[in-house]
């Protein structure tokens, strides 16, 4: 089996690509060659079993993406994307690349005869916007409040469209926020749910530009590579034309994770957690969705973490296995 992960230099895709090559397969097929493509060289290595290819290149160019699908991975997963406070920054760029290359991708599919791929398309809840339910369920409209939003809802409308015209075979997944992210923050508007817990537990400040009070819908990384491998070999007739889903996570403030980092750290480290309000980031944030219920995804058996602990001390592991 061939498996293309697009945005395989993120934490999301190393960690996928990790994931596999370590399994050796996906969804009982042996994986033969993993293609790892990014805007940066990815840095997952390969085994004698699973041959890893690494190319770099701007999913917004038709050529480079003609150039990808070629050889025809059997499984496509689409994770590469400008982040929210970036596409809301550069309106140009958010489209460019979160909607023309993910249009790129669907036609370089299309353009290929008899082909038929297994397409796992990561969306995001930003695609939802206020004023919200209680909880939200997959039936809620879709009436994003960012850039990021809309691009993300448009890369679902084609995932639907270009499944149900048999052109491929498509899985559309609603990512929480992934909490917490390792390594370097990055531009997303979301970033400091992942500083206020990577940054003091490493004996670092970490800023938090709004309120204790601000809810939101996160998951860890260990479980969004779940979500991606469920996806990737679960049985979409059931799904029917509505391929997208949100995906199951914890609803949870921002002061709830600071007691966890607490319970699970350490008051010291919370001691660590500067406040210092950020209007951009909090109007981004308004607008953004606090609670879902996501009954579909798990009855197509999606499965989130139990606790915000949880995620904490997983993250720990991973620090300490990282040495």
């Amino acid at each position: 089996m061939k498996v293309l992960i697009i945005g395989g230099a993120g934490m999301v895709g190393r960690n996928l690509a990790d994931t596999l090559v370590a399994a050796g397969q996906l969804g009982g097929k042996p994986v033969t060659e993993l293609v790892l493509f990014d805007v940066v060289p990815a840095v997952t290595q390969g085994t004698d079993a699973v041959a890893v290819r690494v190319e770099t290149g701007d999913l917004s160019d038709r050529a480079t993406v003609d150039a990808l699908i070629a050889p025809r991975p059997d499984v496509i997963f689409h994770l590469a994307a400008i982040v929210s406070g970036e596409a809301e920054a550069d309106f140009d760029k958010g489209y460019r690349i979160n909607m023309d290359g993910t249009r790129n991708l669907l036609e370089a599919i299309r353009a290929q005869p008899g082909y038929h791929p297994r397409v796992v398309y990561t969306s995001s809840i930003a695609v939802f916007g206020a004023p919200f339910p209680e909880a939200i369920g997959d039936e809620f409209f879709t009436t994003p409040m960012t850039s990021y939003g809309a691009q993300k809802m448009i890369g679902e409308l084609l995932l639907n469209d270009y499944s149900r015209r048999g052109i491929l075979d498509g899985v559309g997944i609603r990512l929480p926020t992934i909490v917490v992210r390792p390594g370097k923050p990055n531009k997303a508007a979301s970033g400091f749910f992942s500083g206020i817990i990577r940054e003091p537990l490493a004996g670092i400040e970490a800023v938090l530009p709004v309120d204790d009070s601000v809810r939101h819908w996160v998951a860890s990384p260990a479980s969004a590579t779940g979500f991606l491998i469920h996806a990737a070999t679960m049985d979409t007739a059931p799904l029917g034309a509505r391929r997208c889903m949100t995906m199951p996570g914890l609803s949870v403030t921002v002061g709830e994770m600071i007691a966890a980092l607490g319970e699970v750290a350490g008051p010291d480290k919370v001691a660590l957690i500067k406040r210092q309000p950020d209007a951009t980031i909090r109007g981004i944030v308004a607008g953004w969705p606090e609670n879902f219920d996501a009954s579909r995804a798990t009855e197509m058996g999606f499965v989130a973490d139990a606790s915000f602990q949880d995620i904490i001390r997983a993250h720990i592991r991973d620090m300490e296995a990282a040495g």
